[in-house]
């Protein structure tokens, strides 16, 4: 299974349009690499591929990564369809920019039935196929990857007033490879760890992480200032790296699985390969990777 990290930055990229903070303004002088936003592309043959979340940077995402240019057609693209881990924004956007022949898009229920409006422009001319991703026994995708999904959050989108409480919001999805054995867990956006993520890790042979936050409650007040929210009000939906409950603890308990960090927000000191956070958590065995980066399991 190739595995191809094409965002790594959580909503609104790195550096952020609209930040002036240290990270971001390093960033923007070309001190440390930018990032779009998190996207993942997944394949089993190398001709069938699948997209992992659709950020509004997909376009410049897909024109950077070879393997999913065009052809041999005028109008051929190896992309089959997209998975969604959740409604929020920064995730869907880009199956705007996908619009054209019907692709496969597998969400959970409370995602398909929030993404209505979005569906009815998106299914003109050619409808799309809109596929429930928590069917039981899980589903295959083309290219001989079996997928299972699990939810992992209840955290409904914010652009969505009087969203109905639902524990399946926020899914995570084990992707195995039949051919080679090799077993991705995707989960980019976790509000806690739970005993799904336990067995999941039991298994993998990579897992991609939500890395937003580092530390609880330890966001630069500049930052805050400039996206008018207050740290705590920016953890739900979020579990830290660090700290005795956060996700570097927890997957200290599975030695075997590669464990990558992404969906890094713009104020996140895993940023910056010079910082003690950064250096703690690479010491700990896990990885924070460039946009662009392919994995081979």
């Amino acid at each position: 299974m190739r595995v191809v990290l094409l965002g790594t930055a959580a909503d609104g990229g790195f550096p952020q349009w609209n930040c002036a903070c240290a990270l971001c303004s390093a960033a923007r002088d070309g001190k440390l690499p930018a990032r779009t936003q998190d996207c993942v592309a997944v394949s089993g043959n190398s001709r069938d591929w699948w997209l992992l979340n659709a950020s509004p940077d997909i376009r410049t995402q897909l024109n950077a990564t070879p393997a999913l240019a065009p052809g041999p057609g005028p109008r051929g693209a190896p992309v089959r369809g997209v998975l969604l881990t959740d409604a929020e924004t920064d995730h869907v956007m880009g199956l705007t920019v996908l619009r054209g022949p019907g692709l496969k898009v597998y969400a959970a229920p409370p995602v398909l039935a929030a993404l209505s409006p979005l569906r009815a422009l998106l299914d003109r001319p050619t409808p799309w196929e809109w596929a429930d991703s928590l069917t039981e026994g899980g589903f295959v995708l083309a290219g001989g990857l079996v997928v299972s999904a699990h939810p992992v959050g209840s955290k409904a989108p914010r652009h969505l007033a009087g969203a109905v409480a639902d524990d399946r919001w926020t899914t995570a999805y084990r992707i195995e490879d039949l051919a080679s054995g090799g077993v991705l867990v995707y989960a980019p956006c976790l509000g806690e760890w739970t005993p799904v993520l336990d067995d999941l890790l039991t298994e993998a042979t990579c897992v991609l992480l939500d890395g937003t936050i580092y530390a609880a409650g330890a966001t630069d007040t500049t930052v805050r200032a400039y996206r008018g929210r207050t740290a705590e009000q920016r953890l739900p939906g979020h579990l830290p790296v660090s700290g005795a409950d956060g996700s570097l603890a927890a997957v200290a308990r599975h030695p075997g699985p590669r464990v990558v960090y992404t969906h890094l927000d713009g104020a996140n000191p895993l940023l910056d390969p010079a910082t003690d956070a950064c250096a703690s958590v690479t010491g700990a065995g896990a990885e924070i990777l460039p946009d662009g980066t392919e994995l081979v399991l």
